[in-house]
């Protein structure tokens, strides 16, 4: 009624968004999610799988129900149960990868 017919046309289409501009977002929202949750995490477990291969007999360790223990023995390397002694002639097995944490590391030996 007060609009010309012209000017209500352009002012009806608007231009379709370009692809870039529709996956930027997504990209975007990726990289962050990488670098805040992905990548931390895969850090911290090649830490973990670090300090699993590195245990010796006497480490004193956590396991992941919270017991501290002294490890007693290992088993060979393809092997996952490792010997912990809790208290003076108390053994247990336990599952290599339920250990959290290493209290105490023991010296190699000097040849």
């Amino acid at each position: 009624m007060f609009i010309t017919p012209a000017f209500a046309q352009t002012a009806g289409a608007a231009p379709a968004p370009s692809m870039i501009s529709m996956l930027l977002p997504m990209v975007l929202v990726f990289g962050i999610m990488y670098f805040l949750l992905i990548r931390p995490q895969q850090k911290r477990l090649k830490e973990h799988r670090a300090m699993l291969t590195a245990l010796r007999r006497g480490d004193m360790v956590v396991t992941a129900g919270g017991l501290i223990a002294k490890i007693s023995k290992i088993g060979a390397e393809g092997d996952d149960e490792i010997e912990l002694e809790l208290a003076d002639g108390v053994r247990v097995k336990a599952l290599r990868s339920t250990l959290s944490a290493v209290l105490k590391k023991t010296e190699p030996a000097v040849k």
